[in-house]
Formats: C-alpha cells, structure tokens, sequence
C-alpha cells in the first residue's frame, strides 16, 4: 500500500487548553493478596515512579484469601491484619487505595457462586445487616489507623460489576441495598469519606444509581464504571438485537476489529451526559476484556493507549488502565513473560510498548496546543512543558484495518528561536519485546540473560530528528507506521 501523507501544524500562539493527566489518577490491578508478593510491589513502586500513578484498585480485599473475616457465620471474627500489610505499603511508596470493597466472605455469604481462578464468592449477603457491619468495623478501623484526613482522600467503591451475573449473582435490586447499606456504614465512621459507584461494566445502572440514591436519601460522591472497545454484550440496548447477535458470535480479535473507532469515547461523553454532575471515574478500561490477548503486549495497545487518552481529555475525572501488570490471577498466573496479559509490565517486570504511552504522557507538561492536519487514523498530543514541547503521534485503527506507513510531515510556527528535535518510537520493530521473545523461541521460562536481552528491546531510544526552518516555520518528516507511535521533542537549540 502506497504511504500517506500527513501534514501536520502547531502554532505555538495559539489558544492552549489545560492537559490534566487525568490518566495519572488510578491504575488497575488483579485482586488484595497479590498486594502482598514482593514482584506486586516493586512493580507497582516502578509505575507510580516513572508514570506517576497514584491510585490503585483491586478486587477482593474482604475474600477469604484475605482473612478479614474468620470464626463462625454467628459470630464472626473480623482481622485486618493483611489489609494493613497492604495499605501499610501503599503509603510508604506516596500511594492510596481506590477501595473497591468485595467480594463477599464465605462465612456472611448467601451462596456459593464464585468467580475467577481464586475463587471470589459473588453471592449477596446471607443478612445484609453483617455486611453493614463488616464495613463499618473496616472503615473506622482505617480511619483509627491512618487518620480520618488521610482517608477523607480515598475512594470506597462498592462491589465490581453488579450488572453482571459472573461478577453478581443477586438482582439490581438486591445491589441497590449492598450500596444502601455500604454508603451508611462508610458515611457512619464520617461523613467526609467518599463513597460511590456502581462500578459498572459497559457504562451500566448509572442514571438507575443516582435515581436511587436521590429517592431513598443514600449518600453518592461519585460515580465509577468500566468500559472496553469489546463490551457490547453488557449494554444491548446501544445496539440493534440484529447487531449484537452478530457481534457475539465473534471471538475476542474479531470483536476488536468490528468495533468501531473512538468507542469509547463516545461511550465517556454520553455517561458523563448522565452523570448529573458528579465526578466520574472510569475504574476499568483497556483495549479488549480479554486476560489472553495478544494485542496487550504489542505495539497496537501504545498507539490505542494514546488515541483514547488524548480524545478522552476533559470527559472524566479518572481512568484507570487495567492492569499496571500481569502479576495476576483472574485466570491463573501464567508462566510465560509474553500470554495476552492486561498489564503494563510482564510478570518479569519488563515493560510492554503500553508501558512508554503511559511514560510519554506522564513526562508532558500540562498545557495542551491544537494540532491542525490530523487524519482519521494519525492524531496527535502536543503539550508544552516551560520551553519544551513534546508532540506524540500514533498511527491507529481497530486490528486488521487497512491503514498505510503515514508520512509525516510537521511544522511548527511561532517559536522563539530555532529548535532542534529527537524522537523515540514505538511500533514493530522499536520498543516491541514480544518481538525479541518470539525470535529467541518463545521461552517459557525465559533465562537471566534472556530476561536482560528482553529489557533491553523493551527501551526505547531518542534518535536526532532533523529540523530545518522554511518562511518562519520549522518543519521535520519523519515515518508512522501501521500502529506505530512516536514522541517528539524540540527544544531551544543552545547558542
């Protein structure tokens, strides 16, 4: 396919806009006990330090692999032992919990039914009035142990994904009273922590959540859901029966193919249409729901990261990635470094290309310029920091589109003085680990050297990017190809 060509145009005079980092907020994980593996915590250490999150959220935090709660259904014995250990962490590395309070412990439980590889009982309380209290007892607990203003900071989140039978195994109903009661019992310790939800799929019960709460007087402070390209199954009312018919008889990679551009986006601007004005936190979201595809660990996710970060700015509070990293067990801890993980960094800690999106935006300042010239798949982020001014650019569409190499070509007017550029990429052949890993044989258990080879196809590195003046504008070419993403950066040029 023949290249296209792409002329983009930054005036630096132009009317800028704030650029929140609004993605820095919360980060996803897998469930409570991971926090307490040595690999889960030096990962998470790394991406608060180079990506700058500052949330995290995880499941079950009151399971049973967690010992809150032991004894007998009659009388049950409440210990927070572990909870500490992990919150303990949190703070000492400049971090906080997004509480996501689940799932039900065996012995408050009414059922049986369970989720995921470890086991999560999803079942409603037997009585919802020990729920109440287990949450009561764990909340003035935190607020004894951290201080009432530390935790006036968090957020407790109220159960994951009630609108689906695998995660929920009650009626809406039945989870309107869980939020009832878990709203008071939050609100009872104080009245300044934040309680909210309904940590939706798909944009889901959110406008029948705030109906509640305003007829029956429980406390909302804001509002949280998920949302992936691949979700349609949750909400099939946004389609015609027809259609979801069609669309559930793909697989994972072909439901990423048929979904169209920019979904997500136009799924954040009309919940936040609903919200009613309260703050709104995407506490799940990635490039597909599925914990094995491939796409996670190449470098297509980099460049949907940074379509749907840039297009997503000003639509919500917060939006947390699922996951910083494959530590995880929702469908048992896989062996090899590269199987299709949500994460960010593979079990071994080597970052994936989604990794130096989350980078690239995290080292942007905060003052955001228009870029004139972009196209349906090339976009671009330009965000000035003092007299540096970073542009990233990605080349993206849904998988197996027929998209060409873009041609880029980028001129930039109103500066000071002449500039002087570099550029680092990721796409097939920069910054794309899985590659190096299927060239060695595909290791399953990869050796310390092979591990240090990994690490280093994973970095990426700044190239010297021509820059050359041209009737008072400064101009620059450089390629993009298919699913491929670049920051550049131009600088004064010292004298």
């Amino acid at each position: 396919m023949a290249p296209q060509t792409v002329e983009c145009k930054v005036d630096l005079a132009r009317t800028a806009s704030p650029f929140t980092h609004y993605q820095e907020v919360c980060v996803g994980s897998g469930h409570a006990a991971l926090a307490l593996r040595a690999d889960w915590q030096a990962q998470l250490w790394k991406c608060h330090e180079e990506l700058g999150f500052r949330y995290v959220r995880f499941h079950g935090l009151s399971s049973d692999d967690m010992s809150v709660v032991l004894g007998r259904p009659e009388r049950p014995q409440y210990h927070f032992r572990n909870v500490d250990l992990v919150f303990d962490f949190l703070q000492g590395i400049g971090m906080r919990p997004f509480v996501e309070l689940s799932f039900m412990p065996t012995l408050l439980a009414s059922g049986s039914q369970t989720a995921f590889h470890y086991k999560a009982n999803v079942t409603p309380p037997l009585y919802f009035a020990q729920w109440e209290d287990l949450i009561r007892s764990l909340v003035q607990h935190l607020a004894d142990r951290y201080g009432r203003e530390e935790v006036a900071q968090w957020f407790f989140e109220v159960w994951n994904e009630p609108n689906l039978p695998f995660c929920w195994a009650g009626t809406q109903e039945q989870y309107f009273e869980l939020y009832r009661r878990t709203a008071a019992a939050v609100k009872s310790v104080d009245a300044a922590f934040r309680v909210g939800g309904p940590a939706s799929a798909r944009d889901g019960w959110v406008t029948d959540l705030i109906a509640f709460c305003r007829e029956n007087d429980a406390a909302l402070d804001f509002i949280s859901t998920h949302h992936y390209p691949t979700d349609f199954e949750a909400a099939p009312e946004q389609a015609g029966l027809n259609q979801l018919e069609d669309f559930l008889t793909l697989d994972m990679e072909d439901r990423m193919a048929a979904s169209p551009a920019g979904i997500l986006t136009k799924w954040a601007a009309e919940t936040r249409s609903r919200a009613a004005g309260l703050p709104l936190y995407y506490t799940e979201w990635s490039s597909s729901a599925s914990c094995a595809d491939h796409y996670h660990d190449e470098p297509y996710a980099a460049a949907f990261i940074l379509k749907t970060l840039a297009d997503n700015d000003g639509l919500v509070d917060g939006y947390a990635y699922r996951t910083f990293s494959d530590v995880s067990e929702e469908a048992g801890q896989r062996s090899a470094p590269f199987h299709g993980g949500f994460g960010l960094l593979t079990t071994h800690g080597i970052p994936k290309p989604a990794y130096h999106a989350f980078r690239f935006l995290h080292e942007l300042g905060e003052v955001r310029l228009p870029v004139l010239g972009t196209t349906e798949n090339v976009g671009a982020l330009t965000v000035t920091r003092g007299p540096i001014l970073h542009v990233l650019f990605w080349n993206c569409a849904p998988p197996r589109s027929d998209i060409p190499t873009a041609e880029v070509r980028l001129s930039v007017s109103s500066a000071d003085g002449p500039l002087t550029g570099t550029i680092e990429r990721v796409d097939q052949d920069h910054a794309n680990p899985r590659a190096a890993w299927e060239q060695m044989g595909s290791p399953q258990y990869p050796t310390a050297d092979q591990i240090g080879q990994l690490r280093r196809a994973a970095a990426t590195r700044a190239e010297d990017l021509p820059v050359r003046a041209s009737d008072g504008e400064q101009m620059m070419r450089f390629s993009l190809p298919p699913w491929g993403s670049a920051r550049i950066t131009l600088s004064p040029r010292s004298t």
